[in-house]
Parts: structure tokens; sequence; C-alpha cells
């Protein structure tokens, strides 16, 4: 059964693309390029999933917003 995550990517300072998946934690990685960014975060899914299992639960994604304070 296919399963579905969202995955939030950002790039750091170095130039380094940064994939977390919110709905496992501690499910993160990080490559130079976007292509392997995609393979790692897929990797690093089934493993949590692994540890995990399958009594993960189901969270609705709404979307994004970007918020500036003044600091």
């Amino acid at each position: 059964m296919a399963r579905v995550f969202n995955v939030i990517v950002e790039r750091d300072t170095e130039g380094y693309y940064v994939a977390s998946v919110p709905e496992l934690r501690g499910c993160h990685t990080q490559a130079k390029s976007l292509d392997v960014l995609m393979e790692r975060i897929r990797e690093a899914i089934e493993l949590c999933l692994e540890v995990e299992g399958e009594e993960l639960p189901t969270q609705e994604f709404i979307g994004v917003q970007r918020v500036w304070v003044k600091a």
C-alpha cells in the first residue's frame, strides 16, 4: 500500500538542501542537490516506518505560512 507524506524542503547557509517529514519524528536528511535529497528522504521515510510501525497518527496538511518578526 502506498502512503503519502509531506516533505518540508529548506536550504541552509552552506547551500545544502534539508528535508524533514513532520509526520515522522526524527525523519530528516540533507544533500547538495534536490534529486539526491529526494532519494535520501524516501530512504529515510522507509527506515522511519520500519521503526515506528504502521500505527502512525494521520495529520492533514493545511499549508505553510511565513511570518516576519522584527528582532
